[in-house]
């Protein structure tokens, strides 16, 4: 049988229920559902046994050949600051060609940061600063036979070009540097005041830089923070593909979807006018 095509869908607003007793019953543990926090496409809460467990929905189409395994691949890099996973559970809709995805981790050891884009800076010590650095380096250097897939679509050299030409169309977007990255690394993926990275679903190779431009991006409502991301990033932003990373990440900002009042349209269009301009220099 041929099933639908996935429907938008936001979890926030759908009952899972069901969702949540199938995959107690799968991994025999109990969800504590005072504890359970709602987002667009997953839910998650705090176990019996002290523990997490995240549940995500994503279309067949929006996996590829990786088969959504993120989170417990995951386990096999070292030198991150990262929850520990334990097991995992997946299975196809009924109804729809969507995969249900559930990750059993260690609890996190702190709150997330904030939301995946801030309005404020949040407080952090240079200690966090310095692990987020430790972490980002180590990541670099492994390496994976997974791509990344930053927004849930496989990273290209033609996604790259075909985002970052529609607004700036007289750079060269070749890429020639491919490392591995979390590719969703937001305020809302990484705890304090105990340094941790978190929702590894979409990690893999991308171009480098790109971990630095996401949370660049996801910082420009408060140019200070934005600032601080650059500097400690300096030596991937600074790099070409850092740069392209850069445009690219803007490209999105600024894109046809772009709200007229979002704060970060300003910062995020002086920024990458100025590196567009040095990437045609070079």
């Amino acid at each position: 049988m041929k099933l639908p095509a996935a429907q938008t869908v936001d979890l926030r607003r759908e009952p899972v229920d069901a969702i949540l007793e199938r995959v107690e019953q799968s991994l025999q543990v109990r969800i504590d559902r005072d504890t359970v926090v709602y987002k667009r496409r997953s839910v998650g809460g705090r176990t019996d046994r002290g523990t997490w467990v995240r549940i995500e929905r994503r279309g067949l189409d929006r996996i590829g050949i990786q088969g959504g395994d993120g989170t417990p691949s995951a386990e096999a890099l070292h030198g991150i600051a990262k929850p520990a996973w334990y097991a995992g559970v997946s299975w196809l809709d009924e109804n729809e060609r969507v995969m249900w995805r559930a990750d059993e981790t260690d609890l996190l050891p702190g709150r997330p940061v904030g939301g995946a884009i801030v309005a404020k800076a949040p407080e952090l010590s240079e200690e966090w600063w310095a692990a987020l650095n430790v972490s980002l380096d180590a990541l670099a250097a492994q390496r994976t036979n997974r791509i990344a897939t930053p927004d849930t679509e496989t990273i290209t050299q033609e996604l790259v070009t075909e985002t970052t030409q529609r607004l700036f169309p007289d750079v060269d977007t070749t890429i020639t540097q491919w490392v591995p990255a979390h590719a969703d690394l937001n305020w809302a993926n990484m705890t304090a005041p105990e340094f941790c990275i978190f929702d590894w679903e979409d990690w893999g190779m991308a171009p480098r830089g790109l971990d630095a431009a996401t949370l660049w991006g996801a910082s420009l409502a408060v140019p200070s923070l934005a600032d601080r991301v650059r500097q400690e990033r300096r030596d991937d932003v600074e790099s070409r593909d850092g740069k392209l990373m850069t445009l690219f990440v803007a490209a999105k900002i600024l894109g046809p979807y772009a709200h007229p009042e979002d704060p970060r349209l300003d910062p995020a269009r002086a920024v990458a006018d100025q590196v567009a301009k040095e990437l045609q220099a070079d």
